[in-house]
């Protein structure tokens, strides 16, 4: 049986130190929960920021440099998001899956540029996107070569600046690809401060709980030493010191929901 898969990190490289500092905090995890496999997530550049003002990263070498250090220092996995198609290579040198934004998740070249890395491919499903329609994503990065696929969860926008979780899409996506929640974009309020995105972070849990229960192969995380200092996705990033019990808690709901995914729906 494959392991329950954590995507945990801080939204974006601010610096190494920052990255060092979450990823031991990941690896203690990592060493605790022995039946779950932790991937460390953190982003090179935002790329789709609200306002020309908003800090965006250090740009592709330092991230990958900081990435790079976090395998070598602590032997986590890593993943991080892709923009462009001529990212898909050098990020593929360093980075175990390579992930493609939610806004991005119809973009054929990007799709087949990481599929042909023969890297697992996680794909963040659009704000704009049914579950359903992500049939054709994955056929796209099949088409590319694509060995594991993983398709995200990540909130469907529901009028302006709000986003809403239909539990509908996991089971749907799951005919397709092995399906990750994101607990913290899903509560996000994209634009919803004006010149940057606002957040529901009360509602991350009840949500997570839900997604756990209804049914996912992992669940993506953003983490901050200190949220509200965070320069992206302040909102809704979750605080550092609360991942042992947030971990410790979904483990558990998944032990017990488990024994009931096949069953039948009139049981």
């Amino acid at each position: 049986m494959e392991k329950f898969l954590i995507i945990a990190g801080p939204c974006a490289i601010e610096s190494e130190s920052l990255v060092l500092r979450v990823a031991e905090k990941i690896r203690e995890l990592q060493d605790k929960f022995r039946d779950v496999e932790f991937v460390f997530k953190s982003s090179f550049d935002k790329a789709n920021r609200s306002s020309i003002h908003s800090f965006r990263g250090h740009g592709l070498d330092y991230g990958l440099k900081a990435l790079r250090r976090v395998k070598e220092e602590f032997g986590l996995k890593t993943t991080t998001d892709i923009h462009e198609s001529w990212q898909a290579e050098p990020v593929g040198e360093v980075v175990d899956i390579i992930q493609i934004p939610a806004f991005l998740c119809r973009q054929t070249d990007l799709l087949l540029a990481a599929a042909k890395t023969g890297k697992p491919v996680n794909v963040k499903k659009g704000q704009f996107l049914a579950p359903w329609d992500t049939k054709n994503v994955v056929e796209k990065l099949k088409f590319g070569g694509a060995k594991e696929i993983y398709l995200t969860e990540r909130g469907t926008s529901f009028g302006y600046n709000n986003l809403v979780v239909d539990f509908r899409s996991l089971p749907i996506m799951k005919q397709y690809a092995k399906v990750i929640y994101d607990a913290t974009h899903s509560v996000q309020l994209p634009g919803g401060l004006g010149d940057k995105s606002g957040g529901m972070r009360e509602f991350i849990f009840p949500l997570l709980r839900a997604a756990v229960a209804v049914g996912c192969d992992g669940v993506f995380m953003e983490t901050h030493p200190e949220p509200e200092k965070a320069l992206s996705d302040s909102a809704t990033q979750l605080p550092l010191g609360e991942l042992d019990g947030i971990v410790e808690a979904i483990l558990e709901i998944k032990q017990v929901a488990e024994k009931y995914y096949e069953k039948p729906a009139n049981v």
